[in-house]
């Protein structure tokens, strides 16, 4: 068969709009709801009142960090819109704020939403809605379950991962501890008490010697902490939020009780924690950290904490700089402004997610050295490393290597 010239030249044109058609196709801006050519709509829930108040500054900080990127002319020519409301770290009014965030306020995204129980509040319908739970602001391991939950990522180190480090360190250093644990009673605090358990292992059941759970609705946890030191444990760990772990450091302290004390890394707050309690006596109190103390002296001449004091002079001038809650909101929002940046002009709700679950060997200047984020569609633990300390003086000392406590979804 012969193709006259006029007929091949017609053909080529339309392979050619074909072509072209197809490379727009690809080019175009994909949108899900909470996203436009000129907004990305940011949801977020924090106790900005309740018995955990103390971290509703996280919220503060990360809408800094937003204004800092909108300032510079947002995210891909976008500018976010951070929607954050108060649940008084209460579950039944997360479940209401979440509901009103996508529903109402229709964001793209709830990101950084605060509390084991308020989180697993809302976890079941944000997945059934298919919208992002994104770098939730717990580190309950069970928020590493992509199979089951694939649309809730964690963010720091997950609790027992910590849990498993101080089992560790405590194995070498004093294996015939008799420990006294306090711990909230609900998913945060069995939690951690699972890792230590677990890192423990056989030995457990004779190094622990006494558990005292406590309800976050108690004023007090002066009696669970006299009803440890009575059972003659040398070990002390607190497994607590900022305002119980500061009543905790006070209580031993006024006890005249000299035991061993490890405080978990999300209570290890110089401003919101230690400084409340008094510096003398938080001394030698044991931790692990992950991110850098601004209080510490060697980040002094640091790029990173250099960085993080010239935002916070232009944009949280208001916060106080010794609060690890503040830069805790820097870098998590920093680890988000990175994810949608890699959306580029995709961003759906899928897209999100899939850019949350890709990040490789990221490092935030706020992090410690070595410590690097990094995902898969098979881990969602972006961070799961640390580093011992001890409190000395008026800041944390850190000592020994990084450490892994690696725990599955």
């Amino acid at each position: 068969m012969v193709i006259s010239t006029s007929r091949l030249a017609t053909f080529s044109a339309a392979i050619a709009i074909v072509a072209a058609t197809s490379s727009n196709a690809l080019a175009q801006k994909k949108y899900d709801t909470g996203a436009s050519d000129t907004e990305i709509k940011i949801g977020n829930i924090m106790p900005y009142s309740g018995p955990a108040s103390a971290y509703g500054v996280i919220g503060k900080s990360e809408q800094a960090y937003f204004n800092k990127i909108n300032a510079e002319g947002g995210i891909n020519g976008r500018k976010i819109t951070f929607i954050s409301y108060d649940d008084g770290y209460s579950p039944p009014k997360a479940v209401e704020q979440a509901r009103k965030l996508v529903e109402s306020d229709e964001v793209l995204l709830v990101y950084g939403p605060l509390g084991t129980p308020s989180n697993s509040a809302i976890q079941k319908y944000l997945n059934a809605k298919k919208v992002p739970q994104l770098f939730v602001a717990t580190g309950a391991t069970k928020w590493n379950d992509p199979k089951d939950f694939p649309w809730t990522m964690g963010w720091q180190p997950n609790y027992q991962s910590e849990g498993r480090i101080y089992a560790s360190y405590l194995m070498k250093q004093k294996p015939n501890a008799k420990i006294g644990i306090l711990f909230q009673n609900d998913d945060y605090g069995k939690d951690y008490l699972k890792g230590i358990k677990d890192g423990l292992g056989t030995k457990g059941a004779s190094m622990i010697v006494a558990e005292e759970p406590y309800e976050t609705s108690v004023p007090t946890i002066d009696s669970q902490v006299v009803a440890l030191k009575s059972k003659g444990v040398d070990v002390f760990i607190s497994i607590t939020t900022p305002k119980f772990a500061a009543q905790s450091i006070k209580k031993v302290a006024e006890l005249q009780w000299k035991p061993l004390f490890i405080l978990n890394n999300v209570s290890a707050s110089v401003g919101s924690v230690i400084k409340p309690a008094g510096f003398e006596n938080s001394q030698d109190i044991i931790s692990a950290a992950y991110a850098k103390d601004p209080t510490d002296p060697q980040w002094k001449d640091d790029k990173g904490m250099k960085d993080f004091d010239a935002f916070l002079l232009k944009y949280f001038p208001e916060a106080n700089r010794t609060d690890g809650s503040v830069i805790y909101g820097y870098n998590s929002a920093q680890t988000l402004v990175h994810v949608l940046k890699a959306c580029g002009d995709n961003l759906t709700r899928e897209n999100v997610m899939k850019q949350a679950a890709s990040i490789k060997n990221l490092e935030l200047g706020g992090l410690l050295p070595g410590v690097k984020i990094n995902t898969s569609a098979t881990d969602f633990a972006p961070i799961s490393q640390m580093q011992m300390m001890k409190f000395k003086g008026e800041t944390w000392e850190r000592f020994g290597e990084i450490l892994s406590g690696d725990v599955g979804g």
